[in-house]
Protein backbone atom coordinates (compact mmCIF):
# COMPACT_ATOMS: atom_id res chain seq x y z
CA UNK A 1 0.00 0.00 0.00
CA UNK A 2 2.76 2.58 0.94
CA UNK A 3 4.56 1.61 -2.25
CA UNK A 4 1.45 2.03 -4.32
CA UNK A 5 0.43 5.33 -2.79
CA UNK A 6 4.04 7.14 -2.35
CA UNK A 7 3.81 7.33 1.51
CA UNK A 8 5.39 5.90 4.22
CA UNK A 9 4.43 2.57 5.78
CA UNK A 10 3.99 4.81 9.05
CA UNK A 11 1.47 6.90 7.27
CA UNK A 12 -0.69 3.65 6.08
CA UNK A 13 -0.50 2.52 9.54
CA UNK A 14 -1.88 5.41 11.04
CA UNK A 15 -4.79 5.47 8.47
CA UNK A 16 -5.41 1.91 9.05
CA UNK A 17 -5.54 2.48 12.64
CA UNK A 18 -8.14 5.91 11.81
CA UNK A 19 -10.21 3.31 10.09
CA UNK A 20 -10.30 0.56 12.95
CA UNK A 21 -11.12 3.18 15.45
CA UNK A 22 -14.15 4.15 13.44
CA UNK A 23 -15.13 0.49 12.79
CA UNK A 24 -14.77 0.99 9.15
CA UNK A 25 -12.73 -2.42 8.83
CA UNK A 26 -11.14 -4.89 11.21
CA UNK A 27 -7.86 -6.99 11.25
CA UNK A 28 -9.09 -10.73 10.20
CA UNK A 29 -7.91 -12.66 12.98
CA UNK A 30 -5.64 -15.36 12.63
CA UNK A 31 -4.41 -13.89 9.34
CA UNK A 32 -1.38 -11.99 8.85
CA UNK A 33 -1.26 -8.47 6.93
CA UNK A 34 -5.56 -8.67 6.17
CA UNK A 35 -8.40 -6.33 6.92
CA UNK A 36 -12.13 -6.81 6.78
CA UNK A 37 -13.73 -4.36 5.22
CA UNK A 38 -17.13 -3.46 8.05
CA UNK A 39 -18.61 -0.74 6.28
CA UNK A 40 -18.95 -0.79 2.69
CA UNK A 41 -20.81 2.63 3.01
CA UNK A 42 -18.23 4.34 5.38
CA UNK A 43 -17.21 6.84 2.25
CA UNK A 44 -20.57 7.83 2.00
CA UNK A 45 -21.18 8.62 5.60
CA UNK A 46 -17.75 9.55 6.84
CA UNK A 47 -18.37 13.08 5.80
CA UNK A 48 -21.61 13.45 7.87
CA UNK A 49 -20.76 15.57 11.29
CA UNK A 50 -23.00 15.67 14.34
CA UNK A 51 -23.42 19.46 14.86
CA UNK A 52 -25.49 18.89 18.38
CA UNK A 53 -23.92 20.78 21.32
CA UNK A 54 -23.35 17.10 22.66
CA UNK A 55 -21.29 16.02 19.87
CA UNK A 56 -17.70 15.40 21.67
CA UNK A 57 -14.13 15.08 20.11
CA UNK A 58 -11.97 12.38 20.56
CA UNK A 59 -8.71 13.13 20.45
CA UNK A 60 -6.67 10.13 19.97
CA UNK A 61 -3.06 9.61 21.71
CA UNK A 62 -1.22 7.96 18.94
CA UNK A 63 1.81 7.03 20.96
CA UNK A 64 5.06 8.47 21.54
CA UNK A 65 7.30 11.51 19.81
CA UNK A 66 10.76 12.23 20.54
CA UNK A 67 12.06 15.56 21.11
CA UNK A 68 15.63 14.39 21.41
CA UNK A 69 17.12 12.00 19.63
CA UNK A 70 14.80 10.43 16.87
CA UNK A 71 12.29 7.25 17.88
CA UNK A 72 10.73 4.80 15.72
CA UNK A 73 7.24 5.95 15.27
CA UNK A 74 4.72 3.66 17.14
CA UNK A 75 1.36 3.98 17.95
CA UNK A 76 0.30 2.88 21.30
CA UNK A 77 -3.34 4.65 21.28
CA UNK A 78 -5.58 6.22 24.16
CA UNK A 79 -7.79 8.64 23.92
CA UNK A 80 -8.39 12.26 24.88
CA UNK A 81 -11.62 14.57 24.96
CA UNK A 82 -10.48 18.31 23.77
CA UNK A 83 -13.86 19.27 22.10
CA UNK A 84 -14.03 22.62 23.95
CA UNK A 85 -10.23 23.51 22.94
CA UNK A 86 -10.37 22.56 19.29
CA UNK A 87 -11.65 24.14 16.26
CA UNK A 88 -14.27 21.62 14.80
CA UNK A 89 -13.49 20.32 10.90
CA UNK A 90 -9.74 20.51 11.35
CA UNK A 91 -8.22 16.59 11.93
CA UNK A 92 -6.05 17.07 15.26
CA UNK A 93 -4.42 14.38 17.37
CA UNK A 94 -1.90 14.06 20.18
CA UNK A 95 1.55 12.81 21.17
CA UNK A 96 3.26 12.69 24.13
CA UNK A 97 6.64 14.17 24.48
CA UNK A 98 9.30 12.07 24.90
CA UNK A 99 12.78 14.12 25.40
CA UNK A 100 14.17 17.94 26.08
CA UNK A 101 15.06 19.09 23.05
CA UNK A 102 11.99 21.59 22.97
CA UNK A 103 12.43 23.06 26.64
CA UNK A 104 12.88 26.55 25.66
CA UNK A 105 9.57 26.27 23.90
CA UNK A 106 7.79 25.34 27.03
CA UNK A 107 7.28 21.11 25.56
CA UNK A 108 8.67 19.16 28.42
CA UNK A 109 9.24 15.61 28.72
CA UNK A 110 5.79 13.88 29.59
CA UNK A 111 3.49 16.88 27.85
CA UNK A 112 1.22 16.14 25.41
CA UNK A 113 1.59 18.01 22.45
CA UNK A 114 -1.47 19.11 19.94
CA UNK A 115 -0.95 18.56 16.13
CA UNK A 116 -3.14 19.41 13.56
CA UNK A 117 -3.00 17.37 10.92
CA UNK A 118 -1.68 18.60 7.50
CA UNK A 119 1.47 17.78 5.31
CA UNK A 120 2.89 21.07 4.57
CA UNK A 121 4.13 23.50 7.26
CA UNK A 122 5.63 27.75 7.62
CA UNK A 123 9.35 27.90 8.50
CA UNK A 124 9.20 28.47 12.36
CA UNK A 125 6.65 26.36 13.01
CA UNK A 126 7.18 23.29 15.54
CA UNK A 127 6.28 19.77 13.42
CA UNK A 128 5.94 16.27 13.63
CA UNK A 129 8.69 15.59 11.22
CA UNK A 130 9.27 12.14 9.73
CA UNK A 131 13.03 11.43 8.61
CA UNK A 132 13.90 9.25 5.62
CA UNK A 133 14.33 5.99 7.85
CA UNK A 134 10.61 6.75 9.14
CA UNK A 135 12.14 7.77 12.97
CA UNK A 136 10.04 11.08 14.09
CA UNK A 137 10.84 14.07 15.70
CA UNK A 138 9.45 17.15 17.16
CA UNK A 139 11.60 20.49 15.98
CA UNK A 140 11.03 23.60 14.57
CA UNK A 141 11.27 23.59 10.83
CA UNK A 142 13.50 25.77 8.47
CA UNK A 143 14.39 25.29 4.88
CA UNK A 144 17.25 26.86 3.09
CA UNK A 145 19.71 26.27 0.43
CA UNK A 146 23.06 24.77 0.93
CA UNK A 147 26.20 25.98 -1.20
CA UNK A 148 25.47 24.26 -4.21
CA UNK A 149 21.91 25.84 -4.18
CA UNK A 150 20.16 22.17 -2.76
CA UNK A 151 16.78 22.62 -0.96
CA UNK A 152 17.36 21.13 2.53
CA UNK A 153 15.41 21.35 5.61
CA UNK A 154 17.13 22.18 9.22
CA UNK A 155 14.89 20.75 12.41
CA UNK A 156 15.68 22.82 14.98
CA UNK A 157 15.58 22.13 18.68
CA UNK A 158 14.65 24.57 21.17
CA UNK A 159 17.35 23.44 23.58
CA UNK A 160 20.69 25.28 23.85
CA UNK A 161 22.25 21.66 24.62
CA UNK A 162 21.23 20.17 20.96
CA UNK A 163 22.50 20.17 17.93
CA UNK A 164 20.03 20.57 14.68
CA UNK A 165 19.15 17.89 12.24
CA UNK A 166 19.92 18.67 8.75
CA UNK A 167 18.69 16.70 6.32
CA UNK A 168 17.62 16.48 2.01
CA UNK A 169 14.32 15.13 2.56
CA UNK A 170 10.94 15.63 5.59
CA UNK A 171 7.65 14.50 5.16
CA UNK A 172 5.32 16.86 7.79
CA UNK A 173 3.08 15.11 9.73
CA UNK A 174 1.38 18.21 11.67
CA UNK A 175 2.14 21.41 13.28
CA UNK A 176 1.72 21.55 16.96
CA UNK A 177 -1.01 23.63 17.74
CA UNK A 178 -1.12 23.66 21.52
CA UNK A 179 0.68 21.50 24.64
CA UNK A 180 -1.06 19.77 27.33
CA UNK A 181 0.94 19.14 31.01
CA UNK A 182 -0.60 17.29 33.46
CA UNK A 183 1.07 18.83 36.67
CA UNK A 184 2.33 17.28 39.56
CA UNK A 185 3.07 13.87 38.12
Amino acid sequence: IAQNFGVSKVTVHDHIRQLERKKAVQREKHRARSLEILDPDYCDSASEVDTTSEYRLPLAILGRIAAGRPIEAIEDPETLDLADLLPMGRDHYALRVQGNSMIDDGIHDGDLVIVERRNVADDGEVVVAILEDEEATLKRLYRHTDGSGQLRFRLQPANVDMEPIIVDQVEVRGVVVGVVRICGR
